[in-house]
């Protein structure tokens, strides 16, 4: 969300009182990941011997053996994740869940304090200290999707704890479930994949028939595609296509669950999602207070040119409070771990705060996924990856919008607004989130587009098996449980013991980066492109927040790929220009009535020999919007364009009087 759905986050504007209920804010201690994981489980020797716990559990409970594998892989992806918890309390491949183990884990954590809204027009107000925990909701109250290993472990008589810990235990509790369920619809065991569509739909835990349908279509997408993996734990599965399975989808129909809701098709999603229609509210307060997000009329008046990515720093329920809680802030869309399930809470045309950039927010969309990104352990479920980039192409599509990090952004990777917020801004969804993965699911797989005379890179390592040490996800400068990563660590110099580049408006009392796993001070993130300023042997430099950054980038293990594109640099006779955190207009575009926006420089400079990739080019804009009545709100429009660039781990702008664009390479 912003590093945290229940920070302290800031209010748009004086006055306006932040506030979490009591409720809310104690929802938000459940189902927190754990950080301390047991040592791995194999579930046999050997790199087959996943591949025969699927069979072996297939077989036992006659369940077909390609179900079993593609409930797996929509879930984990067949990983077994070391024994620990997604962000739901699931555990294992098969992602039983337990919610009384995963009430145990450890504390929440979180870092920034921006302002989500983001807008120097409304002074940020100090959030209410008043509002305590409460008290923790019984597991035996929340529902049976989060408890499913305990009844998996009554199915087979096997321990919770090895349910949780080994993988081919988890895999038999998962084939226990789907047999359940099978005999619950009065359908017989055994047989072929296309008669346990309803099983499988109920296997979700969706309450609603919506979900679940979507939940057991990808499974059997992946049936029909079929699928090879080699895992985390270095175990290699393989499930073989059937193209000819035609699941019967009819039998979703004994489900017995409640239609989903979608506002009287005021959703915008796909059709291959399902899509909850859960409003934002939009009310007056008082003495010009409002909340929780602006009217406006986009695309009409406004381009829509981002979608931002966060996770929730929240279990699912607080987030639906939150959003819903009038005195809070507000995003377009929250995405549940456990299957995928989308919620909607704006109309598309209305501005949601959730960025912490004013600029960014009145021209982007926001996504917030269930999750924590300071538990490397606690994973994202592929359910939820597949929903999300659904959702994410289908909004490219309706507004044009490139499937490219330029336009698909983290929030993380969305600048301060002023030298003075920077600090501040949040880092979700962090190191962890798989960007590349992401992207073939979007259709826009990352890959090298051009030789080693490109004159770019595109960041790209491999996920799993590249593990740079982070620290800080339990207690500050403790290296975090080993986890594959998105994110490259970058240098002064050439190598490995050399001191990490320093982010000047990160510690701006001259303090160097670290490897904390909140630190983007020197971090670059998949998919992201850079200019390429030297190479020396396995080291690759790049120009990065004014000056080069080494990498390494061994040619038999790459952590980035050649590329090529345009790049700005300074105009001839200019030996530096100022680098801004929106592109707003000049003070002679303002009418009357709407104050000047000063169009602050960060404090960074772009130099004279270096270059930067250059993404789209925009005239400067500001959405005026401090007003209940949307009546009073207006777009400011300017002669002044920008070149929006990968300055550093987040974009930045620069003038286009200030620099040529060229061919990288050239």
């Amino acid at each position: 969300m912003r590093g945290s759905v229940t920070d302290e986050a800031e209010g748009p504007r004086r006055g306006h009182r932040l506030r979490r209920s009591a409720s809310a804010a104690a929802a938000a201690a459940l189902l927190l990941p754990l950080f301390t994981a047991a040592p791995p489980a194999a579930a046999g020797a050997g790199s087959g011997a996943l591949q025969r716990a699927f069979a072996d559990a297939a077989e036992r409970y006659r369940v077909p053996d390609d179900v079993l594998l593609g409930v797996s892989y929509l879930q984990s992806r067949w990983d077994g994740h070391r024994g620990a918890a997604s962000v739901s309390g699931g555990y294992g491949p098969m992602h039983l869940t337990d919610v009384r183990t995963a009430l145990a884990g450890a504390p929440h954590h979180s870092h920034g304090d921006e302002d989500p809204r983001g807008d120097g027009a409304r002074p940020r107000p100090a959030a209410d200290p008043a509002r305590g925990e409460g008290e923790q909701r019984a597991p035996e109250k929340l529902p049976a999707r989060l408890r499913t290993l305990e009844r998996a472990a009554a199915l087979t008589g096997i321990p919770p704890g090895e349910l949780r810990r080994d993988p081919a235990a988890n895999i038999r509790g998962g084939a226990a479930l789907l047999a359940a369920a099978q005999r619950d619809l009065g359908l017989p065991l055994g047989g072929d994949a296309a008669d346990w569509y309803g099983a499988v739909a109920r296997y979700s835990g969706a309450p609603d028939l919506g979900t679940a349908t979507t939940f057991a279509d990808d499974v059997f997408g992946v049936i029909r595609s079929g699928e090879r993996r080699t895992t985390g734990e270095g175990q290699v599965v393989t499930l073989p296509a059937a193209p000819a399975v035609r699941p019967q989808r009819a039998q979703a129909a004994r489900l017995g669950l409640r239609a989903t809701d979608d506002g009287g098709g005021r959703t915008e999603c796909p059709v291959t999602v399902s899509c909850e229609w859960v409003p934002a509210p939009y009310e007056e307060f008082g003495d010009g207070d409002y909340g929780n997000h602006d009217k406006a009329d986009r695309p009409e008046s406004q381009d829509i040119d981002y979608i931002v990515v966060h996770d929730t720093e929240a279990t699912w329920d607080t987030t639906l409070q939150l959003v819903q809680d009038p005195e809070y802030v507000s995003w377009q869309y929250s995405l549940r771990s456990s299957d995928g399930h989308i919620a909607q809470h704006l109309d598309l045309s209305d501005v949601g705060w959730h960025a912490g950039n004013w600029y960014v927010n009145a021209k982007s969309v926001g996504l917030e996924h269930e999750g924590f990104l300071v538990s490397p352990d606690a994973w994202y479920t592929e359910a939820m990856y597949r929903t999300s980039a659904r959702l994410v192409r289908h909004l490219a599509r309706k507004y044009d919008i490139p499937l490219d990090r330029q336009h698909i952004l983290g929030h993380d990777n969305v600048p301060g607004t002023t030298a003075g917020s920077i600090p501040g801004m949040h880092t979700d969804p962090g190191p962890y989130w798989d960007w590349a993965h992401y992207f073939r699911l979007l259709g826009a797989p990352l890959h090298r587009s051009a030789g080693p005379d490109g004159g770019l890179v595109t960041i790209r390592p491999d996920y799993d098996s590249h593990q740079p040490v982070h620290t800080g996800c339990a207690e500050a400068g403790t290296p975090c449980p080993p986890h594959g990563s998105g994110a490259v660590r970058l240098h002064t110099a050439p190598d490995q013991d050399a001191p990490l580049v320093r982010d000047p408006g990160l510690r701006p009392d001259g303090g160097g980066s670290t490897t904390g796993v909140n630190d983007t001070g020197a971090r670059a993130s998949t998919g992201q492109r850079f200019a390429v300023a030297e190479r020396r042997g396995d080291w690759t430099a790049v120009w990065y927040l004014g000056e080069k950054a080494w990498f390494r980038n061994p040619r038999q293990q790459p952590t980035a790929v050649d590329a090529s594109g345009p790049v700005v640099t300074p105009r001839p006779g200019l030996s530096e220009v100022p680098v801004y955190g929106r592109a707003y207009p000049e003070a002679s575009a303002y009418p009357e009535g709407v104050p000047v926006q000063p169009v602050s420089p960060l404090p960074y400079r772009l130099l004279a020999g270096q270059e930067y990739a250059a993404g789209p080019r925009t005239a400067g804009e500001y959405y005026w919007a401090t007003t209940f009545d949307p009546a009073g709100h207006k777009v400011v429009r300017g002669e002044e364009e920008y070149h929006q660039i990968q300055f550093g781990h987040r974009v930045a702008f620069v003038k286009a009087a200030d620099v040529v664009v060229r061919g990288s390479g050239s």
